[in-house]
Parts: structure tokens; C-alpha cells; sequence
């Protein structure tokens, strides 16, 4: 290109080139490698190219922008700009031509992969690069003299407009080809996925002329206790409706290996909690279409993440193999399949990724962790938790990440819990216990106000006091060892040992009593010493498996923990250590990551580069199976201590004093209000 040529230099990138007056910066950016969007192929229809030319003097760049550096606004802008609107100061790069020296700047929504922007800082932005995007073409019209068929021309013209070779079609766009090119007058938009190193790529969808709407897909995050299902806009990145159920597969049994011995005891049994999944599944995604008011049908895209029993569930594979060691899975690999081969009811050549398995119990959820938090590329230490039924554990740096899975158990989740339920409004979720009155104050889900401000009855009349969710459950024990009510070993004192009347006999424990709404016609709830042994295990479990990848590693301390899980983000990190369900670290060194397999599942979902990425770190992701692993038992039986019978917790204590209280009567003190020392070197 001669030196005489105008200077076109882009931003942000910073990429330059000299081009031929008359050029189209659209051509310019294609031929310098600049991101800007375009479904149309730069035929002024639809705006994605849509540039900020900047003018005066640029010293950085050793450029001064004329006015007249640009082509003037044509009819094609103008055209655009009445029906729909430019932003001030913008042009259509396909239409707005170079004329002299010009400084372009790209701003973010017309860069392809453009960065959707998430609104917790720690974890990186998602790059947009999604496997399904739409292409408008131009297809030559048949012709006596050169016969060929429509798909063929079809073909050629995303080849030569697009750059797109070997673009296969389903059955079904060879059914409706016809009549959109001729609708179209020849002019059509398509659906491609792009296809990975397994499929080529392919049309999905056709519609005539320039299609003006998007195409969808969704993040889901299949639990044992929970679905939950993320509908994004595969052109913008942006979230358009998220909901959750129950899974189905609860009443088969509320733990996995409750499922597993279901499809062993039961001739069919896995095949009908397949069913159930499905049908839950495909329930869910009407929920999310109707919210966002979508057809269905364009939904083309899914990525699941899921546990590996689920994951085999979910496929129509027995679990069988899980339930017994070696525990081997069916395939630990990613899965690309169509989602018609699953029976979910979305657009009929929609296609389905699955994350990769880690191993036997850690699986494709934990991968979608590891995609979110990325442990692999911290700098210090951390401990990454996935609070669940089935708690997924990640502890590494950039030297090595160590994996493990410990089955907690549903009690995090309110199940198992007397008063327990779902995290829905009326469920307690905030609790602070006096600890000279032993009196409780607690906050609701659906109100701000605490228990004993003004307008708090009235703030919760809609809803009542209804129960306690998982949040609720772990800060109502920590308060009670707090103040005293429940001991180390976790057992509730008396009234005597207590002093307090809250604390009433119930059989051959005691209950703490909490809130009393039968004169309003609400429950009666209380904690009883089962509802602490049901945390106890599932705090033991899930401490156990992190002491353990410790171990692994080395060490006795982590540098940061981040809590992961649908409630991972309401968990009060003291209340957490406390209980002793996570190691000793600064309180400002626990933070929370909400849910990060369904962010996984996002990531994975709108940028297909971080699939490939995945499936490469879950290689080098070390599997540690906590059932023969002989100190976990020796973890699990100290980590039943509230919150632990020999790691010292200095961090906590130096935070937190907890009473050295033991209610145990048959250990021969008074009336079972003597003192122990809560620490005994085992």
C-alpha cells in the first residue's frame, strides 16, 4: 500500500494501515484484523458496524483528523438513522469511506468479541465468541446455464461473503430453503454453528431477507437439589431470564447415592429418574422463555454442568458403576450432542455441550468452577468450596490445583432440617443471638428489618415466619455456640445449664426455641439437636475434604478461600468458621463467589475458545478420592466438633470468644455443667 495512501489507525487496539481513498473502514478493519461486528456483510443493514471517527490533532498517534476524513453521511445512514437512530458522531463502517487521515475508535457493543461486562470484579469478563451466530448472505439465483442446487449456492455464498468453508445443513433447512431464498428475493439470514474440532459447521436457521431478532442459548447448572438455567443472548452476552426448580429426581432420594441405590434396587429405576430430569428440565425452559418472552424454538445453544451422577441421569447412563469404587465413569470428556438426542424440547437442531468430568465424584460442575474462579492462574493459595449436596473442593495456584468432592449431604440446602426449607421469602436467613439473654433477632428473606425493629410485623405480614433456609441454618448454630446454648461436641444444654427457658426438653434433648408464630396461625420453630448433628455432618464432610487436599498440598494454612454455590453468596464467613465448615484464614480473606458453575456454564456458553480451555486444565487437575483416603475419617471425627476438636483457629479466636461449655452429663460433672478444655491434642 503506497505511502501516499491515508493513515487508518483503530481504537483500542491501536492496529493501523495505510488504505486507498474510497476504502470502506469496514474493509480496513477486516484486512487489519480489527473486531467489528457485522451480520450483514456491510450492506447498511444491520448498524453491528457502527464506528466513532475522532478529528483534530492526535500527537500520540502523529496524526491531525480533518473534518472531511470520512465520506460524507450517505443515503444508506440516513436511511438507517431515521428508522432507528445513530448515536451522535457515528457512522456505519461499511458505508463511511477513507478519505484522508482518521483515528476510528470501536466502541465495545460493535466489536465482536466484545466483553460482557460482569459485575463482580475478581472474576474476568466473558469475551463473546459463541458457537451459534447469524450471517446474512447474498445467493446468486439459479440458473439455466450453471445447474447447481440451492444449498450449493447457498454454501458458496458463506464461503465468499463469509469466509465460512464446508458449511454443512440439517434435514430441516434442506425442508425450508426453498421458500426463504425465494421469499428472501435471494437474500437471507443464517443461523451457523460454527462446529469444534469434532463438527464442521452448520446451519441451523434460515429466515428471509435480514432477520432483525437474536438467537439464544442457555447456561445450565443441573444440581442435586436444584436446577438452574441461565437464557442469554447469544449476539449481546446479556442475561435475559434466569429461574430454577426443584430437581424431580428429589423424591427417588435427596443424595446422590440414595439416587445410585435407587437405580440398583429398582429394575427401570434409572431410566424413570432420567425421565424426570428431563421433564423437569424442559419445564424449566418454558419458565425462562415465557420470562423472557421468546419463542422457544431459538434457543440453539446449551451447556450443562452437573455433578457425575447427574451427569450420567441426565444422559440415560446406570450410575451403577458410581455407587461402588474404582467409581468409574461412563466418559470423563466434554460431550458435544444434539439436544434432541436428550429429549429437551428446544430449537430442533439445537446442539448441547457438556463440560468434562474431572473423575469419579468431582465432575463437570467442578470444572465449570474451576473455568469461573480459575484457581489455576492465582497467584496465592486458594481454596475454592462449592457448598451443595455434593460440595465440590479446589485448593491450588499456578503450580498445581488439587480436586476432591465430599458428600455434605442436602442440610446446607434446609433439608433435613426440622424447620428447614427452601431459601424463599418468609425463611429466616440472618440470626443473632444475645448472648447474656440468649434472646434471638432474625431477618426474613423479603425484608430488611430485624425481628425486633419497628414495622417488622408489618414488613412480613405477606409472607409470615415460615421456616429457616441453608444460610439461616449456619449462622442459627454458629450464634448458639456462641452464646453458649449448644457445646463444642454440639450438644443443647438444658434451661439450668443454659439459662434460659428457650431451651426445652424434646424427648431425650433439648430444643432451642426460636420463634413462636402459632398465635398467628405460623409454625412453631425450633432447633432441635438432630437439626445440629445434621449440620454437624455436613460441615465435618466438607471441612474434611479441604483438611484433606491440605494435607496433599503440604500445608496448614490457605491464603484465601472463596465460597462458591446457589447460597454461597449469603454464607457470613465468621458464622462459617465458627462452625468450623471452612480452615482458619482472615475474615477479609473469605470472600464470596456466588454461583460459579452456572458462571462456568456462561463462560463456557458465550465464548467456545474457553471449552477448549476447560477441557485442557481438567487434564492437569489432580483427582484426590476422599473414600480411601484413611485421614479423612481422622478429619471427619475432629471436624465434628463445633468447630473443631484439635486445629487450633487462632484466626477465629483472636476474633471470637466461645464459651468452654460441656452439657454432657454422663461425664462426670455437676449436673452436666462442667468445663472441658475444648482442645485436646489428639
Amino acid at each position: 500500500m503506497s505511502d501516499d495512501n491515508p493513515l487508518v489507525i483503530f481504537t483500542p487496539s491501536g492496529k493501523r494501515g495505510r488504505f486507498a481513498k474510497g476504502t470502506p473502514i469496514l474493509t480496513a478493519a477486516r484486512q487489519l484484523g480489527v473486531d467489528l461486528d457485522s451480520v450483514c456483510g456491510g450492506r447498511g443493514i444491520c448498524s453491528k458496524c457502527q464506528v466513532a471517527p475522532a478529528y483534530g490533532a492526535f500527537p500520540k498517534h502523529g496524526v491531525t483528523v480533518a473534518a472531511d476524513a470520512l465520506s460524507e453521511w450517505n443515503a444508506v445512514e440516513e436511511r438507517y438513522d431515521q428508522k432507528r437512530g445513530l448515536p451522535k458522531g457515528r457512522r456505519l463502517g461499511c458505508q463511511a469511506t477513507v478519505q484522508g487521515d482518521v483515528v476510528i475508535d470501536v466502541p465495545p457493543e460493535s466489536q465482536v468479541h466484545r466483553q460482557v461486562v460482569r459485575k463482580r470484579a475478581e472474576v474476568r469478563d466473558i469475551t463473546m465468541n459463541p458457537s451459534v451466530r447469524l450471517f446474512y448472505v447474498e445467493v446468486e439465483e439459479p440458473d439455466m446455464h450453471e445447474p447447481s442446487g440451492d444449498l450449493e449456492r447457498l454454501r458458496k455464498a458463506l464461503d465468499e461473503q463469509w469466509q465460512l468453508a464446508d458449511v454443512h445443513a440439517d434435514l430441516s433447512i434442506l425442508q425450508s430453503l426453498q421458500p426463504a431464498l425465494r421469499k428472501g428475493e435471494w437474500k437471507v439470514t443464517c443461523a451457523v454453528h460454527l462446529g469444534d474440532g469434532e463438527n464442521p459447521p452448520r446451519v441451523m436457521h434460515i429466515w428471509p431477507g435480514f432477520y432483525e431478532g437474536s438467537v439464544f442459548g442457555l447456561a445450565v447448572d443441573l444440581g442435586s437439589t436444584t436446577i438452574a438455567a441461565h437464557l442469554c443472548d447469544l449476539q449481546s452476552g446479556a442475561v435475559v431470564a434466569s429461574s430454577g426448580v426443584m430437581n424431580p429426581q428429589i423424591r427417588f432420594g435427596e443424595d446422590l447415592m440414595s439416587r445410585v441405590s435407587y437405580s440398583m434396587m429398582n429394575p427401570g429405576g434409572a431410566d424413570e429418574m432420567t425421565r424426570a430430569v428431563r421433564e423437569g428440565m424442559n419445564g424449566l425452559f418454558d419458565q425462562v422463555a415465557a420470562e423472557a418472552e421468546i419463542d422457544k424454538g431459538l434457543i440453539m445453544d446449551a451447556v450443562f454442568v452437573c455433578n457425575p451422577v447427574m451427569h450420567h441421569l441426565f444422559l440415560g447412563i446406570d450410575p451403577f458403576e458410581l455407587g461402588q469404587a474404582p467409581f468409574a465413569l461412563a466418559t470423563s470428556s466434554a460431550l458435544r450432542l444434539r439436544a434432541s438426542e436428550l429429549d429437551l424440547a428446544l430449537h430442533p437442531a439445537a446442539r448441547v455441550y457438556i463440560l468434562p468430568c474431572i473423575a469419579g465424584h468431582v465432575g463437570a460442575d467442578a470444572a465449570a468452577v474451576a473455568l469461573s474462579e480459575a484457581p489455576d492462574k492465582s497467584e496465592d493459595l486458594v481454596l475454592v468450596v462449592d457448598v451443595g449436596t455434593n460440595a465440590e473442593i479446589l485448593l491450588g495456584n499456578r503450580e498445581k490445583v488439587l480436586a476432591c468432592s465430599s458428600p455434605t449431604g442436602p442440610a446446607f440446602e434446609g433439608a433435613q432440617i426440622s424447620s428447614g426449607q427452601r431459601a424463599a421469602p418468609g425463611a429466616i436467613e440472618r440470626v443473632e443471638i444475645d448472648p447474656a439473654t440468649k434472646e434471638p433477632r432474625f431477618k426474613v428473606i423479603g425484608s430488611d428489618l430485624w425481628s425486633d425493629e419497628a414495622g417488622f410485623d408489618e414488613a412480613i405480614a405477606g409472607t409470615g415466619i415460615t421456616g429457616i433456609c441453608g444460610s439461616g441454618i449456619i449462622e442459627m448454630v454458629a450464634e448458639m455456640r456462641l452464646a453458649g446454648i449448644v457445646d463444642g461436641p454440639g450438644l443443647i444444654g438444658s434451661p439450668q445449664q443454659t439459662g434460659t427457658a428457650r431451651c426445652e426438653l424434646d424427648g431425650r434433648t433439648y430444643s432451642y426455641l426460636v420463634h413462636d408464630g402459632t398465635a398467628e396461625g405460623g409454625p412453631r420453630i425450633t432447633v432441635t439437636n438432630r437439626d445440629i448433628r445434621e449440620i454437624q455432618m455436613a460441615k465435618a464432610a466438607l471441612y474434611s475434604g479441604a483438611r484433606l487436599l491440605m494435607d496433599k498440598f503440604g500445608v496448614d494454612r490457605v491464603d484465601r478461600v472463596v465460597l462458591a454455590g446457589a447460597f454461597g453468596a449469603h454464607i457470613s464467613p465468621k458464622h462459617a468458621m465458627v462452625l468450623g465448615m471452612i480452615p482458619d484464614a482472615p475474615l477479609e480473606k473469605v470472600t464470596s463467589a456466588g454461583n460459579a458453575a452456572g458462571t462456568g456454564a456462561r463462560i463456557a456458553l458465550l465464548n467456545r475458545a474457553a471449552r477448549g480451555e476447560i477441557e485442557e486444565t481438567v487434564r492437569r487437575i489432580h483427582k484426590v478420592e476422599t473414600a480411601i483416603e484413611p485421614r479423612f475419617q481422622e478429619h471427619f471425627v475432629n471436624a465434628s466438633n463445633i468447630p473443631n476438636a484439635v486445629e487450633p483457629f487462632t484466626t477465629l479466636n483472636s476474633i471470637v470468644t466461645l464459651p468452654d461449655v460441656n452439657f454432657n452429663a454422663g461425664d462426670g460433672s455437676e449436673g452436666g455443667g462442667g468445663r472441658r478444655r475444648g482442645r485436646r491434642r489428639g
